[in-house]
């Protein structure tokens, strides 16, 4: 899924959409000790609005637009859909739309028995609809042509006590410490899943999409263990690759300029790739294609491929995850913040002899920790 697709089922995730259906909901408590104490099926279509709008809140944060880092898709390997496996268990809970009793257990105790989690945590899943308007060749709606992507949309919430404090004691008229008692279930799941995935604006069973809300830190066991794929490197591991691969191949040619360059140059892959359906990479070729065009000696460039493979493998990297919002120069006891629009105003050079990063400021007018200065 693509953010555009993503976005689609995100922005019609509501009633309001006259579109989408929330017809059941699963909810489950799993205490510490990965025992599933609790759960339950629920009518969408006859419970309290309050209600119902606490489980649209908490289930809509998983479909995250932010597609390749909080949100990424994953293929099933093969051995995933013998019985009893992963993409196995999700399809047939899909297919009983939250009816079957034993396929809601087998899945809640998959969950339980092979997520890595420290505490009790809730799990909370959705069975929806939504029925998608097909267009003819004149970008019109056609008659009798609309699909219906049926899904199921988990979140896993951690599930903490109340905060510690005093509280007002009515009946006694005094302030008391408070008792901690009540486990109260996060409204921001940790981690979550949408099965099938919508891909071309259609249903694929053969993908799921994963969201974490930990981009830096994801819970690799709801991958691998509980999805049963292969995970891939979060957003934070493949910058931290490339800048690995990047200072091993430039060396000493590694400066301002160049490293200011090469963001540029990503950026525009990403840009010029923004409507693709797949996720837009960089490999070992299209990072030798990059270092050539920013002039890199071809003695350097020649070190892409070895190093690249020592350091991915094979496996591409996503690149929106390496593109830099703003430059950080950071010297001891010194950082400078740098927007993309202000990048060229910077540059670094020798002055008498000591290296120098020099600003060009257009306006002599600056502010110096709030108060305006003049230069």
């Amino acid at each position: 899924m693509n953010k555009k697709e993503t976005a689609e089922i995100k922005k019609n995730f509501s009633d309001k959409s006259g579109f989408f259906i929330m017809e059941r909901v699963l909810t489950a408590f799993v205490d510490a000790e990965k025992n599933v104490r609790y759960h339950n099926v629920s009518s969408c279509l006859t419970m309290p609005v309050e209600e119902h709008d606490v489980y649209d809140e908490t289930l809509k944060k998983v479909l995250n637009t932010n597609v390749g880092k909080a949100f990424v898709e994953y293929e099933f390997p093969n051995e995933a859909y013998d019985e009893g496996q992963p993409q196995n268990i999700l399809y047939t809970l899909l297919t009983s739309e939250l009816k079957d009793d034993i396929a809601c257990e087998d899945f809640l105790n998959h969950i339980a028995n092979n997520i890595a989690y420290t505490g009790p945590f809730a799990v909370i899943t959705a069975y929806c609809t939504y029925t998608i308007r097909k267009k003819d060749k004149n970008d019109e709606f056609a008659d009798g042509e609309d699909e219906i992507y049926r899904y199921i949309l988990t979140a896993i919430c951690p599930v903490n006590t109340s905060k510690d404090g005093f509280v007002f004691d009515s009946v006694g008229n005094e302030i008391t410490k408070k008792v901690n008692t009540e486990l109260i279930i996060s409204k921001a799941p940790s981690d979550g899943f949408l099965y099938p995935v919508f891909s071309n604006r259609s249903s694929d069973i053969n993908h799921v999409m994963y969201y974490t809300k930990n981009i830096k830190s994801p819970n690799v066991s709801v991958v691998e263990n509980v999805l049963g794929c292969t995970f891939v490197m979060s957003a934070e591991s493949e910058k931290n690759s490339f800048q690995s691969i990047l200072k091993n191949v430039v060396g000493d040619d590694l400066d301002y300029t160049l490293i200011k360059t090469v963001n540029e140059k990503i950026q525009e892959v990403v840009e010029d790739n923004k409507d693709d359906t797949d996720r837009v990479v960089i490999d070992n070729m299209k990072l030798k294609d990059i270092l050539v065009d920013v002039g890199l000696p071809e003695e350097r460039v020649n070190m892409v491929e070895p190093v690249y493979e020592k350091v991915c493998g094979t496996a591409p990297l996503t690149a929106a995850n390496l593109v830099e919002t703003k430059t950080v120069l950071t010297s001891p006891g010194i950082t400078v913040n740098i927007k993309p629009s202000a990048a060229d105003k910077v540059r670094t050079s020798v002055v008498d002899g000591r290296r120098c990063l020099l600003i060009d400021i257009d306006d002599p007018t600056i502010e110096i920790n709030g108060l305006p200065v003049t230069l």
